[in-house]
C-alpha cells in the first residue's frame, strides 16, 4: 500500500499519516488520552505523551532520520539479535528490524478511546544476508493513557530458530543523577562496562553515577523509574521477557556517539524490555513468541 493509499484509508481527526524528520513517513496520533508519533522506519515509537503529562520518551537532537540508519531515542526494535551478532562482526548492531521500513496492516479505534496500530516486517534481502530464516514479525502498539507495545514473532519456516530481541526504550528524565530504579533488587546482571562479568544487584534502588550498561537476567519483574526532578514515576510492566537492560552512556561515550548530543546524557535512561544471552528465545516452526511492554506514568 502506497503512502497516498494509507492516507486515504486511515487519515482521520485522530490519526494523520505525514512526513516526519528527514521526510520519513510517520503516524501522528492525537486523542483525548494521549498523543504519539510512530515512524514506519523501524516501526519506531518516537513520541508518547499522555494528556496533561510531559513527554515520556527521550529523543536525541542528533539522531539520524535516514533510510538504512537507526533512529536514536524513542523505542528502537532490536531483532533478531541484540547488540553485536556473535558470529558476524559485519552484521548491523541490534539486528535489521530497526533499519527497514515496516508495513502498516491495521489502525483501529479501540474501546475506551485508545488507538491500536499493527505493523509487520517480513524477510528481505537485508535480513536474509545476515539471518537466513523465514519469519513474520508484528509490532502491535496501543496508545492510551498507557503505551503498550507487543513484539510478536512467528516462525514461518520449517526449522526452529533462536532470537534475541528488545524494545530498547529511552525514557526522558529530569536528571539521571537523581533517578532511582526499583524492581531489579537481588537480580544477577552482566555488566558490559566490565567485560560482561556477572554480579548480583544489592537490595537498594539502582542509581546512575557513571556509564551504566547492565543486563539483568531471569527477571520478569516490573521496573519503576522514580524521577524527583520531573515529579513522576514511570512503571514498565512486561510479559514474555526475561531480561531487563539499564543503560546510560554518561559523558565520554555520549561524546563518542555521532548521533547523540554531547550534553544529552543527563536527561535520559534506557530501561529495556528484552530477551538476550541466557534468555534468548527458541521459536519452533509454525509457533509464535510474544514479548510485551506496558508503560504507565504517575505523579509522585
Amino acid at each position: 500500500m502506497t503512502i497516498e493509499q494509507l492516507r486515504e484509508k486511515y487519515n482521520t481527526d485522530r490519526i494523520r499519516l505525514t512526513e516526519g524528520e528527514g521526510g520519513l513517513p510517520c503516524l501522528d496520533i492525537k486523542t483525548e488520552l494521549a498523543e504519539a508519533r510512530i515512524y514506519l522506519h523501524g516501526a519506531h515509537v518516537a513520541h508518547f505523551q499522555p494528556a496533561g503529562e510531559k513527554p515520556v520518551l527521550f529523543m536525541s537532537s542528533r539522531s539520524a532520520f535516514e533510510a538504512g540508519k537507526p533512529i536514536r531515542g524513542g523505542v528502537p526494535v532490536c531483532f533478531p539479535w541484540f547488540g553485536p551478532k556473535e558470529d558476524d562482526p559485519t552484521a548491523p548492531m541490534h539486528g535489521v528490524a530497526r533499519l527497514q521500513e515496516w508495513t502498516v496492516t491495521s489502525i483501529a479505534d479501540l474501546p475506551g478511546g485508545e488507538v491500536g496500530i499493527i505493523m509487520e516486517l517480513l524477510p528481505s534481502e537485508l535480513s536474509r544476508k545476515f539471518w537466513p530464516h523465514n519469519f513474520h514479525l508484528e509490532h502491535r502498539i496501543r496508545i492510551g493513557r498507557e503505551l503498550s507495545m507487543t513484539l510478536a514473532t512467528r516462525n514461518t519456516g520449517i526449522e526452529p530458530f533462536t532470537i534475541s530481541e528488545a524494545l530498547h526504550t529511552y525514557f526522558l528524565v529530569g536528571d539521571v543523577r537523581q533517578v532511582k530504579i526499583t524492581g531489579l533488587e537481588e537480580t544477577v546482571y552482566m555488566d558490559k562496562t566490565q567485560q560482561m562479568k556477572r554480579f548480583t544487584e544489592g537490595t537498594e534502588p539502582i542509581t546512575i553515577s557513571s556509564e551504566t550498561d547492565r543486563h539483568y537476567l531471569n527477571t520478569a519483574n516490573s521496573t519503576v523509574i522514580h524521577d524527583p526532578s520531573l515529579g513522576r514515576r514511570i512503571t514498565i510492566s512486561k510479559s514474555g521477557s526475561q531480561t531487563t537492560v539499564v543503560w546510560n552512556p554518561w559523558i565520554a561515550k555520549a561524546k563518542a556517539m555521532p548521533d547523540f548530543g554531547d550534553d544529552e546524557w543527563p536527561n535520559m535512561v534506557c530501561v529495556e524490555t528484552a530477551n538476550e544471552a541466557d534468555n534468548a528465545v527458541s521459536v519452533a516452526p509454525n509457533s509464535d513468541h510474544l514479548m510485551q511492554a506496558t508503560i504507565k506514568v504517575e505523579t509522585m
